[in-house]
């Protein structure tokens, strides 16, 4: 199993931190880094930001928001960015959330999954370079009774295919990653729920589409927090996830609502929801089961993280994202080497 890093967003006050972090990554032997996208900063130019500062630990977005580009732009944007860090890139697409969707872009949230099948469609066929015509419910290339005609691509990509990642939860979108992705990206994974909740759903799409899971790539973040006190560090992310559990969308479509539910805690996760709606943020966090927050992070001393990291793989995953947790750079930096000492007691590491 191999480890990769999470910056999360940059621009939160943290971002010589994140370099910082993105560099010992780089130093310890991480196999990829990852930053986010929402609402502030974008992921093109952090990404571009980090590799220039890092020699080779590949880094990739988690995600790239579907709403936000045209597909042929996200092509560019790939090739672009695989050519300057000499092929470390690596594309994670996402279709975002309907507030951000349409709050934000002005992109009306409907078909999700035919719109990501789309786009990833236009991204393949643009980034091997052949000339670009689409036709599909979504996207027309090039428009029709116009003068637009099939272009392809001018950059040259450093490899001939671009690992391909999709951020998917429920299970429809997760068989479709399956079928058509290289890898997915995946939040709030226990290790005891994961073939239930995601591994089955992906197993399926590359059965649909003639293939097995050797090469896929299983890539959940985890918060990572090191110490003695596993309930104290508990407490750390309880805003964190009463946050995704209970506000991360609408009452009627929050998708982290709905993983927690299919974890078994239906009446919890109405709860949490129930309060943060109402503006209770504390006592949304104070509902948050600590199990729950147990079973979604990696927490305690390294031997305890190790025997946590072994589950994970026979889980299936293969690469596991840490989230180092601190409330300074040394705090962060230190939970990152933990991280490669405990995937050392692990016996996982390649």
């Amino acid at each position: 199993m191999r480890l990769g890093i999470n910056l999360g967003y940059w621009g939160a006050g943290m971002d010589g931190d994140n370099l910082a972090v993105a560099q010992e990554a780089d130093r310890l032997g991480y196999d990829v880094c990852w930053a986010a996208e929402a609402y502030g900063s974008d992921v093109p130019t952090v990404l571009a930001w980090v590799a220039a500062r890092t020699e080779s630990i590949d880094v990739g977005s988690a995600i790239m928001q579907i709403p936000a580009r045209q597909p042929a732009m996200t092509a560019m944007t790939a090739a672009t960015l695989d050519s300057l860090s000499g092929g470390r890139f690596r594309l994670g697409l996402g279709v975002s959330g309907p507030q951000v969707s349409e709050g934000w872009y002005g992109v009306k949230f409907d078909k999700p999954l035919a719109r990501t099948r789309e786009y990833v469609e236009i991204v393949r066929r643009a980034m091997s370079r052949e000339r670009l015509s689409y036709e599909g419910e979504h996207w027309t290339l090039p428009l029709p009774d116009g003068p637009g005609k099939p272009i392809k691509l001018t950059v040259h990509p450093q490899r001939e295919h671009i690992p391909l990642y999709i951020a998917a939860i429920g299970p429809k979108n997760l068989e479709q990653t399956g079928e058509i992705a290289d890898g997915a990206l995946l939040i709030f994974p226990s290790a005891e729920h994961l073939d239930e909740t995601a591994v089955k759903h992906l197993r399926a799409g590359r059965e649909k589409a003639g293939k097995t899971m050797d090469g896929f790539d299983v890539c959940p973040t985890l918060p990572l927090a090191v110490g003695d006190d596993v309930n104290g560090l508990a407490d750390m992310f309880r805003p964190y996830t009463a946050l995704y559990v209970g506000g991360m969308g609408s009452r009627k479509q929050n998708f982290y609502n709905q993983l927690a539910q299919r974890m078994g805690y239906e009446k919890e996760a109405a709860e949490i929801q129930d309060k943060y709606l109402a503006g209770d943020k504390a006592g949304a966090a104070a509902a948050v089961p600590h199990q729950l927050i147990d079973q979604t992070t990696l927490l305690g001393p390294v031997e305890r993280i190790a025997d946590r990291m072994q589950a994970y793989a026979a889980a299936g995953v293969t690469t596991l994202t840490l989230a180092p947790a601190g409330f300074t750079l040394d705090e962060r930096l230190a939970a990152l080497r933990a991280g490669t000492d405990a995937l050392e007691r692990s016996g996982l590491a390649a």
